[in-house]
């Protein structure tokens, strides 16, 4: 398989290894890996008609508009999506302007839901890699590294960069139909790996909530952890401390929802995930007695798991 490769001014994947001039500028390149549509699986026919609306408003409009994230692993994988998001370098404000049917959403990260009835297309604005120390009012980052909330507005080479995985920071570009990979996330979905972008106990660091985020994309797509990626997760369980209640909340139902709990459950326990979470229930399993109350919880996860499929 043959792909252009085009060679941009990136944000690094590490700052601190930049250099960086007196204006500001990165003196890193990347490049940037374009697939054009006669390489790839991608077809408009399995995007969704409103997702396809509102990338064209914006493509019409004069912004850039990107198909990103699960949307693009999923459909390259020949699974049907849960969701379409879109990043653009429209702002928000611009966005709602665009459309009468938008509402904007969020502190940490402002977004914009554009609703067609019960379908929601999530639009996100170009945001820039986090660089610790430079004072940003709109940056902010507690004494953990964690980040606590990012509006500054970047282009696509950064947003590729302060993703999570590299199989979820694909760009499908509705005004050629290509592909656009900047962190090598094609050749990871081809070899079923999951690789976190940038330096591992960093980014866990800044979001906890990725190493739960490992477990469940692991299991979901039957993909294998990359040694880097996996390495920092048992050591660094504990931040989880920190995470407010009503987002773990979340991902416990994505997690023991979603049609993979016993997988999860297992692999959440593998890596101490698991008891930071739910300690009594760690401490439980600590004492069995004819394998009970572990085959009881495996049991449970299996039928809830049969219920779902």
């Amino acid at each position: 398989m043959r792909w252009e490769a085009v060679v941009l001014y990136a944000l690094p994947i590490h700052p601190q290894a930049t250099n960086v001039s007196d204006t500001g500028r990165n003196e890193t390149r990347s490049v940037a890996t374009h697939i054009p549509r006669s390489e790839h699986s991608i077809s408009r026919v399995n995007i969704s008609p409103n997702a396809l609306k509102v990338l064209y408003r914006l493509k019409d409009s004069g912004y850039q508009a990107h198909l990103v994230g699960g949307g693009v692993r999923d459909l390259l994988l020949g699974r049907e999506p849960k969701d379409f998001d879109i990043a653009t370098d429209a702002h928000p404000e611009d966005i709602r302007k665009l459309f009468r049917n938008c509402r904007l959403i969020g502190r940490r990260f402002r977004l914009a839901h554009v609703m067609f009835g019960r379908e929601i297309i999530e639009v996100a604005t170009f945001r820039a890699l986090q660089q610790g120390g430079d004072g940003n009012a709109d940056q902010h980052v507690d004494d953990e590294g964690r980040i606590l909330r990012d509006n500054v507005f970047g282009d696509i080479e950064g947003d590729a960069y302060r993703r999570d995985f590299s199989v979820n920071a694909l760009y499908y570009n509705i005004a050629d139909f290509s592909i656009i990979d900047y962190t090598g996330g094609m050749a990871d979905i081809e070899r079923g790996v999951l690789r976190l972008i940038g330096d591992p106990d960093v980014r866990y660091r800044e979001d906890p909530v990725r190493m739960l985020r490992a477990v469940r994309f692991a299991t979901k797509l039957g993909f294998r952890l990359e040694p880097a990626t996996e390495q920092p997760i048992e050591a660094l369980a504990p931040l989880l401390g920190d995470i407010p209640p009503a987002r773990l909340f979340d991902e416990m139902l994505k997690l023991f929802m979603g049609g993979g709990a016993l997988a999860n459950f297992e692999m959440l326990r593998h890596y101490n995930l698991f008891g930071q979470l739910f300690p009594l229930t760690e401490q439980s399993l600590t004492h069995e007695e004819n394998h009970f109350p572990l085959t009881l919880i495996s049991r449970g996860m299996a039928n809830t798991d049969a219920r779902i499929e």
